[in-house]
């Protein structure tokens, strides 16, 4: 194909995709204004000629995918569509939000002004630019909440590109998506793009898991779809006598929630019973109460199968916090299976898939009653008005209760309250009021004196007890998981900090009659203390930590060691990153001293600021043990899928992919992730420990351990059996070679007669 042709052919692609756009936005409700969606097309596609993806397909074919994905797939309309074409405008081109105000208007313009905020620059040198983004982006969503559903639909349109990016970008992203983006997802009610997002996430972070899992979904779908068939039948009947307009259809349930479940309870795929849920949509009757109707499906249901009352969620009288809606039961099924069943008007379920947007669609038919969307927005803003000067720990306070589980609880004078899981009597005194946190003495919960540590349950009822003597204290941050009360303690803590850092900065002062302070001398003064830094110093001294001699003399007779040398992993890291930026292109090894192996080039991203090149390392038995640091988190051996981590002294953290800790750093260090391969290991043994549970009978833990000898030489550290009404636990922490070594000895101790479950577990 000539080179003409080859650009007649894209043109029509893109064309062909802006009339699939158009054809989304006109089969909505939304009012039809073609002309301003046009307009935003034309303009990206010129902003955009010329310019490619990493794939290689024209620029513009990403706009135009964010725009659909915000047509077809949250339902916003003409203002959102627009600003999503226009999206990376003003950062890539030359085109300035001026531009695009004159073009669009003021609302358009401040969308795309968001945008470009979020995805340019950083507040600091030393913070993650993920953690500054996060922030901006927090901070764009109390003017507009279009700016994170574009923001959210842009970073699913990377996901779905995503294989065109290196193994360590991919690293980066996922993390990134799992660690923000999905919970936000969430927190909006986009159920069905938060489920993609965590299912893209997986299928890159752990390829081998997801095809097996896959495999084992479609094997098993013919028992799964009899099991539904036999269900179905009986409550087919049931309904269609009731005269509603509905649809009823089984839901798999999502690989990566399979594969979370499997690992968060050490359970094989056998053992996963609820693999599928029976939802059911009906259509509401004019005039009639949505809730009625799904009170009285329930009741026909329950009418014909056996009901299991723990599992019943009314979602429907009390609407999660992200605008969900259904109201959830269990019943045994005729083939002796729990069977899941979710209730869902036709309104319900388009706020479970589409979120807060769909809202609008049903605006103008139904009164609102409480905006829940304003209500998160305003918790954001009370965060941003005293945020924690630490990005990442931000971040952090904001992910803790923006995304949590939530209970309901009630003041002395009944008022309702919403909380997140686990929140304290001290985190319900700071929902209050800031002054009744600050100064809490303690709680009466349900009429009962209770520390301010105890945790809250739905229902309860909580009177605050205070002081005005009292005031926040360390301690306080250890038992409170809401971000209004980390944020306002860490506020008052650190204005008592600036008071005795300026106490102790005057008590320094006057030893040297406030004179100015030789920098010599004053490093010899840090250098007595072991204080880091100047503020450091005067807090130490002014908290009475640190007596001052009572003469400034005594400081000129300090000496101060000299530094420690670069140890063999650092200078091997400082020669690798030199050798890469002089090499050649196509150079693939660079030669290092000492004997250290060279690291390998795999691609061009940069492991570090002003580094030219990506490596990656080989975990072999010459260099592993100096090189790289293999941390309790998640304790990976041989065989698992890892990635690494190149911390502040240049030494290789080595993190499960799956670890929450590794998540964290990938989403916010994404410029200090490499790629690890592991070498062989066969010489070295890996502490790992496993878990079983069965019925207790004489003599089975000797069973266990005739079954784990067979064969092979197994090196166990230590045995802890416990045992109580019948069942027992045990746990082996053992010397092990790599993962599989692990699996096989759990395949050995789950076929001893009585043993139920067996798993690896973290040490």
């Amino acid at each position: 194909m000539s080179e003409e042709d080859k650009l007649l052919a894209e043109d029509q692609m893109i064309e062909e995709e802006f009339q699939g756009l158009l054809n989304d936005y006109l089969n909505s409700n939304h009012r039809r204004k073609v002309d301003i969606i046009t307009r935003a097309f034309n303009m990206a596609k010129e902003a955009h000629k010329g310019a490619r993806r990493r794939s290689g397909e024209p620029y513009v074919m990403h706009p135009l995918a964010v725009a659909r994905i915000i047509s077809r797939e949250m339902g916003l309309g003409s203002t959102s569509i627009s600003a999503s074409l226009l999206h990376d405008v003003v950062e890539d081109t030359d085109y300035t939000v001026e531009d695009i105000r004159a073009l669009f208007g003021d609302k358009i313009a401040q969308i795309v002004d968001g945008l470009t905020k979020i995805s340019s620059g950083m507040f600091g040198e030393n913070v993650s630019t993920q953690a500054e983004n996060f922030r901006k982006l927090l901070l764009t969503m109390s003017d507009d909440i279009r700016v994170i559903l574009i923001k959210i639909a842009d970073r699913l349109h990377n996901m779905r590109t995503l294989s065109s990016m290196s193994s360590t970008k991919q690293f980066k992203i996922t993390g990134e998506t799992l660690y923000i983006y999905a919970p936000l997802a969430h927190r909006l009610g986009l159920f069905a793009i938060k489920t993609e997002l965590e299912e893209l996430c997986f299928r890159y972070e752990h390829p081998e898991a997801y095809a097996d899992l896959t495999r084992q979904i479609e094997k098993t779908a013919p028992e799964r779809n009899k099991i539904y068939e036999h269900f179905a039948v009986p409550v087919v009947k049931a309904l269609d006598k009731m005269d509603i307009t509905y649809e009823m259809r089984a839901r798999v349930k999502s690989v990566y929630s399979i594969w979370n479940k499997m690992q968060t309870k050490g359970i094989d795929f056998s053992e996963v019973y609820d693999l599928f849920a029976v939802r059911i949509i009906f259509e509401v009757f004019p005039g009639m109460d949505e809730k009625k109707q799904c009170w009285d499906i329930y009741s026909a249901i329950t009418d014909i199968y056996k009901l299991r009352p723990d599992r019943i969620r009314d979602w429907v009288s009390h609407p999660k916090a992200n605008g969900y809606q259904a109201l959830h039961l269990t019943v045994m099924g005729p083939d002796g299976k729990w069977i899941e069943i979710q209730i869902r008007s036709r309104r319900m379920d388009d706020i479970a898939e589409k979120g807060f947007a769909a809202h609008w669609k049903y605006k103008e038919n139904r009164i609102e009653e409480d905006n829940e969307l304003d209500k998160w927005l305003k918790t954001i803003q009370e965060i941003l008005s005293n945020p924690n000067p630490n990005a990442i720990d931000f971040l952090d306070t904001v992910k803790m209760n923006l995304f949590s589980s939530e209970i309901f609880v009630f003041t002395p004078k009944g008022d309702i309250r919403t909380l997140p899981q686990g929140a304290t009597a001290l985190d319900f005194a700071y929902i209050i009021h800031t002054r009744i946190g600050d100064h809490c003495l303690g709680a009466k919960v349900n009429h009962t004196l209770v520390p301010l540590s105890q945790k809250l349950r739905s229902g309860d009822q909580i009177e605050i007890l205070t002081s005005q003597s009292v005031n926040p204290q360390p301690e306080w941050l250890n038992f409170v998981t809401t971000a209004k009360a980390r944020t306002k303690i860490e506020a008052s803590l650190r204005r008592q900090r600036r008071r005795i850092v300026e106490k102790g900065m005057n008590m320094l002062g006057e030893l040297f009659d406030n004179e100015p302070i030789d920098n010599t001398v004053f490093n010899k003064i840090l250098h007595s203390y072991k204080a880091e830094n100047k503020e450091d110093l005067y807090y130490l001294i002014g908290n009475n930590d640190a007596a001052l001699p009572p003469d400034k003399h005594a400081f000129f007779h300090v000496k101060v060691e000299p530094e420690k040398q670069d140890n063999l992993f650092v200078r091997y890291v400082k020669q690798a990153m030199n050798a890469i930026k002089k090499s050649p292109v196509d150079q693939k090894t660079a030669k290092m001293e000492d004997g250290v192996p060279a690291a390998i080039l795999v691609s061009d991203e940069p492991v570090l600021p002003n580094i030219d090149r990506k490596e990656i390392y080989r975990l072999t038995e010459t260099n592993f043990r100096k090189n790289f640091i293999v941390p309790s988190c998640c304790n990976p051996l041989p065989g698992d899928d890892v990635f690494g981590y190149v911390t502040a002294n240049e030494e290789v953290e080595v993190h499960k992919r799956s670890c929450q800790t590794g998540l964290k750093l990938k989403s916010n260090y994404g410029d200090r992730i490499i790629v690890v391969a592991w070498g062989d290991y066969r010489q070295y043994s890996f502490l790992a420990s496993i878990v079983f549970t069965g019925i207790d009978r004489i003599g089975i833990l000797s069973n266990i351990l005739a079954k784990l000898a067979e064969d092979v030489v197994v090196n166990i550290q230590s045995v802890n059996v416990s045992s109580k009404d019948g069942i027992f636990e045990g746990v082996f922490n053992l010397h092990v070679h790599s993962a599989e070594e692990v699996n096989q000895l759990c395949g050995k101790i789950a076929k001893v007669d009585g043993v139920s479950t067996v798993h690896r577990s973290i040490l």
